[in-house]
């Protein structure tokens, strides 16, 4: 609520040196020139005689520029958008430090040169009553002050005083327009905006794994993203040495949010798709039908490929005979067996227990050196399994497995994969994925998208895939069970904050319960959480969008939008695409992005027309500009992207683009909810009798 003084919307010109907005106005240069200040203090720092040798001085080299991209001053971003006035000095052991009893929260610690804090971080104890407190709990807090800016200056604020008993709670005009601002360029953090139950999932702990079933426009991404932020700020050393990684569908998302983090001071974040993880080592050149995508993503190919793996091993037939100088010392078949069969039994991985059976070996001859009264260390052990003998044993019991030269031969050879696939897949689902025109070798086949997944999978089981620290997983919808196996691998040791709609599920082998996505994650133990407040999508788009709920999704809890603005909507039959073209152009006449999207088949289609127009436009991800705000987006490649208004074009061909039903309304859902402020649905033909 406002000041009875001052009306939050507006901001006079010229203000008296007691005006409280000069005040602010002053701190926030304060707060730049301070900034500024740490910003140089590290720029001038010296390091030629600190480090030990070039190695280190690389390193640290590294993390005193990545510092200083951290303090940079970004001017059209407020260095702060709150502050806290507190009833009692907060403790010492709460906060960073104290500005008397007042804080100003912003995206990131600020203090003057000495040492006080002018800008306190927005993830720091103190800073948590700023998203939480509420006339009912005040959490101490006296004065809640939220700041208006544009273009970075300060230009408005507004006033809650949670403490005072005769101030009725009201909802906040400036966190409302900034829920509804438009949207243009990437997208940005949400720092200034976290609700509550946003806050709850931002600032739980390292050490569980998060769920966030969120409709479209609740936040679920920023809340990922920002989840990310906490951490690192929270466990910053843990996560220094064991990494973080965002996940995202598409190159084009990651592309559309590749901005919130380091605008959070946040540069070290690595991302990436399930894609880019897995196929590292192969060339990604061809597809599957859907029956064989399916197969192949089926958690059952964990087992098969598990059984052609541990087939390599063999019990050993003939015993070894170790020869050193005059002395030959012989382990017998049965003793080289029961070391073989101790290794299975220990379920290691196959490498490690490939490279500790000369070790075992060498360990048997040592204890027959010991008898017979000799004292072997350990470099006589060395020494014995590197013997040829030992070795040639190995090799042909143990023999090494090249992965994807197995997946190869399991997918080429049908007699192969029917002894390794028998009991676990049908006849009928073996014939579905093994090559029709088997391939020569592993660099001419034509691996696809899944295929590369299975060859991870057989990595894993021959090496251990090296775990991070916390990983983002966002549309976690569209995962198959191999591909959520393929990202459990990577936070084995770790945490994981899964994202994703299940009304969203555009794959055939899409999620069908979060509780069975995180069991392949290996994340049994997981928290499930429910965004269901829409920030983002008008209330008149998301009542329509909804209507495909219970034909995609029965019984997922609508979204309900907390916006003010209904928005724009309109359903129009047209003739012709010039229609379609009419229909961008109006919308591009307000301020913000526009998106058109569209069946894939139609894109080109309306490419030219748009051409025709003499009417540029951009691909998904790529960033508008002030001539160039319409944006052509084909249906497969709209989730997760918003755009100020959409134009979406034939839904019923968006439908039929997909090989079911189910998957092609799921596809409509997404493309219907892209819109923050307006949509126009155009079609010639009928439109899907569930939205009718």
């Amino acid at each position: 609520m406002s000041t009875p003084a001052h009306d939050p919307l507006t901001a006079p010109h010229a203000q008296p040196a007691t005006d409280p907005l000069s005040r602010e106005r002053a701190h926030l240069a304060g707060s730049r020139a301070a900034l500024r200040a740490m910003r140089e203090d590290v720029e001038s720092l010296d390091i030629s005689d600190v480090t030990a040798n070039w190695v280190n001085a690389e390193v640290l080299a590294r993390q005193i520029d990545e510092r200083i991209k951290a303090l940079a001053d970004l001017s059209d971003t407020p260095l702060f958008f709150g502050r806290l006035d507190y009833l009692h000095a907060p403790g010492a052991d709460q906060a960073e430090g104290a500005f008397g009893e007042r804080f100003y929260i912003g995206r990131r610690h600020v203090h003057d040169h000495d040492g006080d804090p002018m800008v306190i971080d927005w993830r720091a104890p103190v800073s948590q009553p700023f998203y939480r407190a509420s006339k009912k709990d005040p959490m101490d807090v006296a004065l809640r002050r939220r700041f208006g800016y544009t273009r970075g200056d300060i230009t408005a604020y507004e006033d809650e005083h949670l403490s005072d008993p005769a101030e009725a709670a009201r909802t906040s005009k400036l966190l409302q327009q900034e829920i509804e601002r438009p949207r243009v360029g990437p997208m940005r953090d949400i720092v200034a905006t976290i609700q509550p139950e946003q806050d709850e999932i931002v600032r739980s702990g390292l050490g569980g794994t998060v769920c966030v079933q969120g409709g479209p426009g609740t936040g679920k991404t920023a809340v990922g993203l920002h989840r990310v932020a906490y951490l690192l700020y929270a466990h910053r050393e843990r996560l220094a040495r064991t990494g973080t990684l965002v996940i995202g569908p598409n190159r084009s998302f990651l592309h559309y949010i590749e901005q919130v983090l380091p605008a959070l001071g946040e540069l070290t974040v690595q991302q990436a798709t399930v894609d880019d993880l897995v196929a590292k080592d192969i060339e990604v050149r061809g597809t599957d039908t859907a029956p064989a995508a399916v197969i192949k993503g089926d958690a059952r190919m964990a087992e098969v490929l598990r059984r052609a793996v541990q087939a390599h091993v063999t019990m050993p037939s003939e015993p070894v005979v170790v020869v050193r100088g005059s002395r030959r010392w012989r382990v017998p078949a049965y003793e080289l067996e029961d070391i073989v069969r101790e290794l299975l039994d220990r379920g290691i991985r196959y490498g490690a227990a490939r490279e500790a059976l000369p070790q075992r070996i060498a360990h048997a001859v040592l204890v027959q050196m010991e008898r017979s009264g000799e004292a072997p260390d350990d470099r006589v052990q060395d020494s014995v399994a590197r013997n040829a003998a030992v070795k040639a044993t190995v090799k042909q019991v143990w023999p090494p497995v090249d992965p994807a030269k197995l997946v190869l031969r399991l997918l080429s050879d049908a007699d192969f994969l029917a002894v390794h696939a028998a009991g676990i897949l049908t006849d009928e689902e073996q014939k579905t994925i093994v090559w029709a025109k088997p391939a020569r070798s592993v660099k001419s086949a034509r691996w696809s998208a899944a295929d590369a997944v299975l060859i991870d999978e057989t990595t894993d089981l021959v090496q251990r895939t090296h775990s991070l620290g916390h990983v983002v997983l966002d549309e976690a919808q569209d995962l198959s069970p191999m591909q959520y196996r393929a990202v459990g691998r990577r936070c084995t040791t770790g945490s994981a904050t899964v994202l994703g709609d299940l009304a969203q599920g555009t794959t055939p082998w899409a999620t069908r319960s979060w509780d069975e996505a995180l069991s392949h994650l290996g994340k049994s133990d997981g928290v499930i959480e429910e965004l269901t407040a829409g920030f983002r999508v008008p209330t008149d788009v998301i009542t329509y969008a909804s209507r495909l709920l219970p034909h995609i999704a029965p019984g997922l809890t609508p979204v309900a939008s907390v916006r003010e603005n209904p928005g724009f909507f309109a359903l129009r039959q047209i003739k012709d695409t010039s229609e379609v073209v009419a229909a961008c152009e109006e919308l591009l006449r307000n301020e913000g992005s526009t998106g058109l999207i569209a069946a894939d088949a139609r894109v080109p289609e309306l490419a030219q027309a748009l051409a025709a127009a003499g009417i540029g436009h951009l691909a998904p991800g790529e960033e508008t500009t002030a001539e160039t705000r319409l944006t052509l987006v084909p249906a497969s490649l709209a989730k997760g992207l918003e755009y100020d208004y959409v134009v979406l074009d034939e839904p019923q061909a968006v439908v039929d683009g997909e090989p079911d039903e189910r998957t092609g309304l799921r596809r409509l859902y997404v493309a219907l909810t892209r819109a923050v402020s307006g949509l126009i649905v155009t079609h010639t033909a009928p439109l899907p009798p569930q939205l009718t």
